[in-house]
């Protein structure tokens, strides 16, 4: 093990010691001098399907149960296309002016503050990192869950159904903090290629054993269980809190733009651009989450009408098989691991930047120590990094135990992140990127998407709040029993 400094100051990228030479040599270095990114459209696509078909896709059920079959499905499809059409637009932000040669932005603040600047660069990280702090304790919060909901379903195997099953959640929380310690010294979001492609099968498999078990019930019942105007046996004031959460819920379902370009900066140069291949990986990406989520939805939606349970694998929606639910809600567990990596890494490189910047010669910033791992090269643990990772990691955790309940809080960060991270930054870079006149008919449609996603964010976050209220009336910091 041997202790040096690194002479390089950019965190964001991974640095090789090579000649002068080979630094002008474009076989290893791209045109901003940063070394050669490899990424495609099936890497970026993988990212982008850890990222958004998250845990989450198992309680689409209950929220089409809010709206009922045609409402329900409807949502899901418009949300798709929202999604999709502001993350074209904001790819093609990635450079500035030409799409080829333009100068490159590395991250979405970098991004804003080239093409909006002022407060509005302020006002976009705070929004962006919120969010990713917010995603990585509710995903806390939803692994501990899943490992509970397979000790659970193996008691009530042994016990016939006749024990409770009751069990604390903090340990569970602990273990996957412990595992994300480890992860988290992962040094890049371009090295993270290859637990993302992992996570984004294991989001496969549970959702398709969901969507198997739905299947299931439906042919058992022998007949599609729902309405067409979802629950109604409630009262007025809850049927619209219902609604509106259901309304945030699949924004949040369907939010990735706060990484996009920092997943677009992994991509390699052109040709073809890396704007046409981010399209095609955002395409990829929504055809493939939109699919899973319309069948484990609807499907789920099908096998257990206006009573669907907020998660189908973990709401004990399903009994049996016990060992095929135990490997889906292990599948979510591994995803999961991946997933809380693929919205924190642009977070770790954003404080690590920021202080290298900040205090470019300082000592513990910059030192590494070198660990050989036989069979693969030479392994730098940055001193700086693994601290500060390690301690934003014992954080989210300490807080997942405290407020165990943040995945409501979660669905209130994503609706109001949803309006300004999806929406208003992708057009209004846009506008001002491509030179679209004001009052055109194209700035007036865009305008009025704006305006129109603005009006849901407004009322999810409303549905969220009412969500938030009613958790805390129960609320026991760190003795969450389920």
């Amino acid at each position: 093990m041997v202790v040096e400094k690194n002479a390089s100051k950019n965190h964001h990228h991974q640095t090789f010691d090579v000649s002068i030479d080979q630094q002008l040599d474009s076989k290893f270095f791209d045109d901003d001098g940063r070394v050669k990114r490899t990424g495609t459209s099936w890497t970026a696509s993988a990212h982008v399907i850890t990222a958004v078909i998250g845990s989450g896709v198992l309680s689409l059920a209950w929220a089409i149960a809010q709206l009922g079959w045609i409402a329900g499905p409807v949502v899901m499809i418009l949300f798709a296309w929202v999604t999709y059409y502001t993350s074209v637009l904001l790819a093609e932000c990635y450079r500035n002016g030409d799409p080829v040669n333009g100068k490159r932005n590395y991250t979405y603040m970098e991004v804003v503050h080239s093409n909006l600047g002022g407060l509005q660069v302020q006002f976009c990280g705070f929004i962006q990192y919120l969010n990713l702090i917010g995603v990585a304790i509710g995903y806390t919060v939803a692994s501990a869950i899943s490992m509970m909901a397979i000790e659970r379903s193996n008691c009530y195997h042994r016990s016939g159904g006749k024990d409770p099953c009751h069990m604390n959640s903090n340990a569970y929380m602990i273990a996957f903090g412990a595992v994300q310690i480890i992860v988290s010294q992962i040094p890049d979001f371009d090295q993270l290629w290859w637990l993302s492609i992992v996570a984004a099968v294991m989001s496969f498999t549970y959702s398709t054993i969901g969507l198997g078990l739905g299947i299931g019930k439906v042919m058992e019942n022998k007949k599609f269980a729902g309405t067409i105007t979802g629950v109604n046996d409630v009262t007025k004031a809850q049927k619209t809190w219902g609604s509106l959460q259901a309304l945030g819920d699949i924004a949040f379902a369907y939010s990735f733009s706060m990484i996009l370009i920092e997943i677009q900066d992994t991509v390699k140069a052109p040709p073809p651009s890396e704007s046409k291949t981010m399209k095609k990986a955002t395409l990829i990406s929504v055809i493939v989450t939109t699919f899973f989520y319309m069948l484990c939805g609807c499907l789920g939606y099908a096998a257990f009408g206006n009573s669907s349970p907020g998660n189908l694998l973990t709401g004990f929606g399903f009994y049996n098989p016990f060992w095929l639910l135990d490997i889906a809600n292990a599948a979510i567990v591994i995803h999961l691991i991946g997933a809380y990596q693929v919205y924190c890494q642009p977070l770790y490189a954003f404080v690590e930047n920021y202080m290298v910047k900040r205090f470019p010669d300082n000592y513990f910033l910059n030192k590494n120590i070198k660990i050989p791992i036989p069979g693969l090269d030479m392994y730098k643990l940055n001193l700086f990094k693994l601290v500060w990772r390690t301690v934003f990691v014992i954080l989210t955790t300490l807080v997942s135990m405290l407020l165990p309940f943040f995945n409501d809080i979660v669905g209130l960060l994503g609706a109001l992140g949803f309006w300004p991270l999806t929406v208003y930054f992708p057009v209004e870079m846009y506008i001002i990127q491509k030179k679209i006149p004001k009052w055109s008919t194209k700035w007036t449609c865009l305008q009025l998407l704006s305006g129109a996603c603005l009006i849901i964010t407004i009322a999810a976050s409303v549905g969220s709040i009412a969500g938030i209220y009613l958790d805390l009336k129960v609320f026991k910091p760190f003795k969450t029993i389920y």
